[in-house]
């Protein structure tokens, strides 16, 4: 039977596909599965992030299949994974419906019981291809197709007209990277005391991560300085499964950079998987740690993932983007370092079958800063 699916646009994604003949979506290489479940009939209905709005809905005409002709980017175009559609509401920027406005909040499943403030309903737009609810989707099919016929326009605000303006920087390989430059805010979170309940909070992350990485059958390393508070929280089933050493052939300066992560998921002599946990210590630092990474080793094939309470998740994104990280020789560090918040740490923890699953189940609740709600 139809169902119903999110398909998330940034601003420069949902410009790119506007000016495109609207034939065809994409999505990236890591939601391959969800794409293959796509059948013709099935109904995506459109969310631009950072714009936090409604604003289109889009029949699926295809099965899945695999296309790099740029559509959405104009070099490297990262959404690979795409079908063919029917664009059925396309609405412009000042007619999209804010998922703020009472129309769509107090009748959504996801927001209806929330205040306002509320954070964690950016669960569902933390990545495209996230089933709606039929109820949510009918509902917002609905609304859509009206306000294409009786347009009701959300004017925007100066905050919500810079959001618009497409901030990119060309590669030499001549791509255009998506960019912010975050406003000078101070960071609390950096002169929290140590042993604050906040630190003890991102203890319990790192030992959640570390449970985690065993039960997916890989080894972890743990940092020497925090390995003895996370191992009073995580009890390993298997005592080889905590590295005291790294199995990692690289110079020091590399090997040091490494070491200081908070967590490190590692396979053999590679490392899969590297988690910097930002609670008492700027953001800016744990990212900086990761930059470093890439910079020392850009053949390093490492996915990065930046884990921090949704009260600091559009902060996380925003510096991920800055330009400094833009120009890597790897590459631009919002393709390969994410942001996890603590909520979706736990609930992957929760996955029943995670013994049987690889080191990719983190990709369904990981978020990238180029296509990821900031409000």
């Amino acid at each position: 039977c139809m169902a119903y699916y999110i398909n998330l646009f940034s601003p420069e994604t949902y410009f790119a596909f506007a000016e495109s003949d609207r034939t065809v979506s994409g999505f990236r290489c890591h939601q391959r599965p969800s794409a293959m479940a796509l059948k013709p009939g099935d109904k995506l209905i459109c969310y631009m992030t950072k714009l936090s709005r409604w604003i289109g809905v889009l029949e699926v005409r295809s099965e899945w299949f695999e296309d790099q002709t740029p559509i959405f980017m104009p070099v490297d175009d990262p959404f690979t994974e795409r079908v063919r559609v029917a664009c059925k509401t396309w609405l412009k920027p000042e007619y999209g419906i804010p998922i703020s406005a009472d129309i769509c909040w107090d009748h959504l499943s996801f927001t209806r019981e929330l205040p306002k403030n509320a954070l964690t309903w950016t669960a569902m737009v933390r990545g495209s291809l996230r089933r709606l609810e039929e109820e949510d989707g009918i509902y917002l099919e609905t609304i859509l197709t009206n306000q294409e016929t009786a347009p009701k326009c959300y004017e925007l605000s100066p905050a919500d007209e810079k959001k618009l303006r497409l901030s990119v920087i060309n590669s030499t390989e001549g791509r255009q990277i998506s960019v912010t430059v975050p406003a000078d805010e101070h960071d609390e979170a950096a002169i929290e005391p140590q042993g604050s309940s906040e630190q003890r909070e991102s203890i319990e992350i790192q030992a959640t991560l570390a449970e985690i990485g065993e039960r997916l059958g890989l080894k972890v390393w743990l940092p020497v300085n925090d390995r003895s508070r996370v191992l009073q929280l995580w009890h390993p089933r298997d005592e080889k499964t905590i590295l005291k050493k790294l199995p990692l052939n690289y110079d020091d300066v590399t090997l040091q950079t490494i070491e200081n992560i908070d967590v490190l998921w590692i396979r053999r002599h590679s490392v899969v998987r590297a988690f910097e946990v930002e609670h008492t210590t700027s953001i800016y630092s744990g990212i900086l740690r990761m930059a470093d990474l890439m910079a020392l080793q850009p053949n390093l094939s490492i996915q990065a993932h930046i884990v921090a309470p949704l009260g600091r998740r559009s902060k996380v994104l925003q510096e991920i983007t800055r330009p400094v990280f833009a120009l890597l020789e790897k590459g631009a560090l919002s393709g390969y370092c994410t942001y996890l918040s603590y909520d979706s740490v736990r609930e992957l923890c929760q996955e029943t079958n995670l013994e049987y699953m690889k080191e990719n189940i983190v990709d369904k609740y990981a978020e990238y800063a180029e296509d990821t709600e900031l409000a």
